[in-house]
């Protein structure tokens, strides 16, 4: 547990590990923003494994890699004949992070109409699967990650400032990746 996944001795990397030591045992929803590669998905899994939430699921979800037309059933599942071809009862990612920790990756690509959604589960905390009125309580911690600054207007786009401001409960930015120098090589 003491490992060090994140790599690095520079203060802020020091800061970066203190402050997740701090909060992991807190139910706070927490937005990690960074640019592409500087570990966002390894400081949730962080935040869970520390945490007392580690007994519970992990799951993450990359909301910028599945269509619209999945993204509904994959969150919060469905019932048999929800929708054509759905034949069996499927749990949703949120259902299955009850009692652990939703890592919601690229949020700010989730879609306009996923978002009204969201943002009702992290008010409610309660999920409703495709072809049912049976609302079901869920007990989760959500980690949310963005490449893009969403309390920038201008960078947030269509993204929903109420679910903005819903997952900005606590905010955590990475720090930049080092600039990487090759070797010259003469061919």
């Amino acid at each position: 547990q003491d490992s060090l996944p994140l790599i690095g001795q520079t203060p802020a990397m020091e800061r970066l590990r203190h402050t997740l030591r701090q909060i992991a045992d807190t139910d706070v929803d927490v937005l990690v923003t960074g640019e592409t590669g500087s570990g966002k998905e390894v400081v949730a899994s962080l935040l869970h494994q520390w945490g007392r939430r580690k007994a519970g699921n992990f799951v993450a979800l990359n909301c910028g890699a599945l269509p619209e037309t999945v993204i509904e059933s994959e969150l919060f599942g469905h019932e048999p004949g929800a929708f054509t071809g759905a034949q069996k009862k499927r749990v949703g990612r949120i259902e299955h992070a009850s009692g652990g920790t939703l890592f919601l990756d690229e949020i700010e690509s989730m879609a306009p109409s996923t978002q009204v959604q969201m943002l009702r589960v992290l008010e409610m905390r309660e999920v409703t699967p495709l072809g049912t009125n049976e609302v079901r309580p869920v007990d989760l911690r959500v980690v949310a990650a963005a490449k893009v600054d969403l309390g920038d207007p201008r960078q947030r786009g269509d993204f929903r400032e109420d679910l903005y401001y819903r997952l900005n409960v606590l905010t955590i930015p990475l720090p930049p990746l080092p600039p990487v120098s090759l070797p010259s090589v003469s061919l």
